[in-house]
């Protein structure tokens, strides 16, 4: 007789990873926010840029959390994940409209594989979901 070790099938492990990675990118985006708003000639603009500062810092927490969430199995955490994820397309899409297709192709294929990953048959089993 086996016993599974590690009950966390593949397609959720790389999903929380991806996740993680993901808040990580969006950290370090927020620390060079914080760096352009500390050291910005001017204040004019001043709050629009604190709240762009704030929400990378929301956003950098909100997929970490989600990330260790998912990673213990919380199935509450599979629909804010896939919605973040799916916030991805838009901005993808945009970007790849402003002559950034380099980066928004990606981010639009990264927030698909994520919500392929999270809805997968393994990782939804895993999540309890029948």
């Amino acid at each position: 007789m086996t016993i599974d070790s590690d009950p966390i099938p593949v397609t959720l492990r790389w999903a929380v990873r991806l996740l993680r990675g993901e808040a990580v990118a969006v950290a370090l985006i927020a620390v060079w926010l914080v760096w352009a708003d500390l050291t910005a000639d001017t204040t004019a603009g001043l709050t629009s840029a604190l709240l762009v500062t704030a929400f990378a810092v929301g956003a950098a927490v909100a997929l970490w959390a989600l990330g260790g969430a998912l990673a213990r199995c919380r199935a509450g955490a599979r629909a804010p994940a896939i919605v973040l994820q799916l916030m991805l397309l838009p901005i993808g899409w945009y970007m790849v409209q402003g002559g950034l297709g380099w980066l928004g192709v990606p981010l639009m294929a990264l927030g698909v594989g994520v919500s392929a990953l999270l809805v997968s048959p393994a990782t939804t089993r895993a999540l309890g979901f029948s």
